[in-house]
């Protein structure tokens, strides 16, 4: 029976309907999970394919042997036929596949599956129906596997766009997962371009790898699906040695576009991998500017590494688009990474997304996107910069990610030509103001801005560059202003009461604190061993004290205080820093503390997204507004005037004595 007989294949447009039934069957029947599902259809989907280039004819089942199938019979020749061609796979796609990989469905599920696919010629069904299919197929059950396979098509779509490529150049994702950003980069192409030749595109010019093999299956199978020969995906670990990988990669002059999505928060902590990297050594800052030393790390963050190795994969002049965690862009422990961006690379853009992009694929990560051009000659240092903010993604930040669609006032879709409802995002609007900022158009919108390079210090995050805050400064800047950290003390020393594990102290945190009336309105009774860690400073008669982390820093609702004597001596949280030996009028100051100017610069400062905060250099570096003196002297008069009151309020409450006849 091996030689069976020939079916004669026949184009298929309908694939959408098989794959999932297929899918559901193997799900239905054999016990596996979403994951483990979906990578044994892709398995099966190598194998057909495998056969139809080798003209093997073995994925095949016969109507006797479907029937023994289903009436509970035992049959080894199909699974002896598929495993030959199995063999035969395994073997044309080494780096995809193990030596020792086997296929884990039934024999029931196999020989259904091959049931629905053997008449079916999946290299001559047209190449539009056939990767359509498999691009929804995956959208259905991707996600339900991991997570960690998706970065929303959105997003995806939107870093193409503003890189533009073009049918020339070639393209890497170092990190592709199911290769979302090269089938975008083709679907732009594809676009763009009226006598593509898609083959050509695939075999020659779109480049992908992951660490992860049933991952770097599917991103194959997608580009399989599109154009019937050679494909460049292959799993390695990107973060290996570059002589190597680009040797693997078949191409050491350097790519024309990186497109990637690094894995967020992933530690490498291998210190051979490490030193291959200068970002994998620990770096001074001597005067403004930083220098790598010899101390290897004894971790990062792998993005960071991606970060180097995506610019190290480039040809001069070539262009990158990466999405990273926001800490990259603001933490102040990660300046060097900026500076060793700015040092190695053109900033072409930055835009931010919205906290909830990632929600529907399994993390609430804020992120950005960066776009770099490579320029390690570093010769220009004069350019401008394009900063964008994404507010509407198009989808809600659910764990759906149900699509938001444009409403009119009446609460109607708007439709487009063809009567389709248009989605309500704005990351086609920022596209455009790009390509005008291309042009040489200064940039000045609603959601998009341009800074010349000069003004860059030393953070890359939308908002501290935002209009309105520069507006803000340059009024600070042209009247009169002081540094915070030139008119008083910050006290940062521990006390030294915390060393008497035994001793009784009153403690004093973020929550104790009337915002409205900058009082202090409650303690707490601890011994110090019962204290929280963060208990650390002790508060004086006539300090100010005022909030640096947590999530109202910089809001309204921001805490500032003046001690008076009846919490003299207490310790508060190191969510505050305690204000002394002030240069300027105490009261006055007190007042700016809680002025829109003050609550800005502190909401512009604020990094972090779990516990916002703000630092000690940063609370230094705000800027205080001194008005004429006959102004401080108004200020203070009516702030002293209000505590007196306040306290006066509550002496005639406290003298109130009713007694109970």
């Amino acid at each position: 029976m091996n030689s069976l007989f020939e079916i004669p294949l026949t184009k298929e447009d309908n694939l959408l309907k098989k794959f999932e039934e297929i899918h559901d069957y193997i799900y239905a029947n054999d016990g596996l999970s979403p994951q483990q599902t979906l990578e044994e259809f892709v398995k099966i989907l190598f194998i057909k394919i495998c056969d139809e280039n080798e003209s093997l004819n073995q994925f095949t089942i016969s109507t006797e042997e479907w029937n023994e199938l289903k009436s509970g019979k035992t049959n080894h020749s199909i699974a002896e036929r598929i495993s030959v061609v199995f063999e035969k796979t395994k073997q044309t796609y080494q780096d995809i596949f193990d030596s020792d990989d086997r296929i884990r469905i039934s024999a029931i599920a196999l020989g259904f599956t091959i049931n629905k696919l053997q008449g079916i010629s999946l290299l001559n069904s047209s190449q539009d129906a056939k990767g359509l299919a498999f691009q929804k197929f995956l959208s259905h059950h991707e996600k339900d596997g991991r997570g960690q396979f998706f970065t929303p098509e959105p997003v995806i779509d939107f870093c193409v766009a503003m890189m533009q490529p073009k049918t020339n150049e070639t393209i890497i994702d170092p990190a592709c997962g199911s290769g979302g950003f090269l089938m975008s980069a083709l679907k732009y192409l594809q676009n763009n371009n009226t006598e593509l030749d898609t083959s050509q595109i695939v075999s020659k010019n779109l480049f992908g790898s992951d660490i992860n093999k049933s991952i770097a299956r599917i991103a194959k199978m997608k580009l399989l699906l599109e154009a019937n020969g050679k494909t460049n995906i292959l799993c390695t670990n990107s973060l290996e040695d570059l002589d190597s990988l680009k040797l693997t990669l078949s191409n050491t002059k350097g790519f024309d576009l990186v497109l990637a999505n690094p894995p967020f928060g992933a530690k490498i902590t291998n210190s051979s991998t490490l030193s291959k990297f200068d970002l994998g050594y620990k770096w001074t800052n001597h005067e403004g500017e930083y220098h790598k030393t010899k101390t290897v790390y004894p971790n990062q963050n792998a993005e960071i590494l991606f970060i180097e190795r995506c610019l190290q994969l480039l040809k001069e002049g070539g262009r990158m688009a990466i999405v990273l965690p926001n800490g990259n862009f603001e933490n102040p422990s990660l300046e060097y990474l900026r500076y060793y961006i700015k040092l190695k690379a053109k900033i072409l853009a930055i835009v931010n997304l919205p906290q909830e992009t990632f929600i529907p694929f399994g993390t609430g990560v804020k992120t950005s996107l960066l776009f770099l051009e490579k320029d390690t000659p570093n010769k220009v240092r004069q350019y401008p910069i394009f900063f964008g903010r994404v507010t509407k993604l198009g989808y809600q930040g659910n764990k759906n990610g149900t699509p938001q669609y444009q409403k009119d006032k009446y609460g109607q879709l708007v439709k487009d030509n063809l009567g389709q409802p248009i989605l309500d995002e704005n990351f086609s609007v920022i596209v455009e103001a790009f390509k005008e900022f291309q042009k040489g158009i200064e940039i000045d919108k609603e959601n998009s801005f341009s800074i010349n390079y000069n003004e860059l210090n030393g953070r890359f995050d939308y908002d501290f560059y935002s209009p309105e805050n520069r507006k803000m400064f340059t009024k600070l800047d042209t009247g009169k202003s002081v540094r915070l950290g030139d008119i008083c003390d910050i006290i940062k020393v521990k006390s030294k009461k915390l060393k008497d594990q035994n001793q009784t102290v009153e403690y004093v945190e973020l929550s104790d604190i009337n915002t409205h009336s900058y009082e202090i309105i409650n303690s707490t009774t601890y011994q110090v061993h019962e204290l929280p860690s963060r208990a650390s400073y002790e508060i004086e008669n006539g300090d100010i004290i005022t909030a640096i982390a947590g999530n109202s820093v910089g809001t309204r609702k921001h805490a500032t205080a003046l001690v008076n004597t009846d919490f003299e001596g207490s310790i508060c949280t190191n969510g505050f820093r305690v204000l002394r030996n002030f240069k300027i009028d105490s009261y006055y100051l007190l007042y700016f503390l809680k002025s829109e100017v003050f609550l800005k610069q502190m909401f512009m400062y604020r990094t972090g997204a779990a516990i916002p905060n703000v630092s000690d250099t940063d609370l230094a570096n705000t800027l205080i507004h001194l008005p004429d003196d006959k102004t401080i002297t108004e200020i203070s008069s009516k702030m002293k005037k209000a505590f007196e009151l306040r306290q006066e309020s509550r002496n005639q409450i406290e003298s109130i004595n009713l007694e109970l006849a």
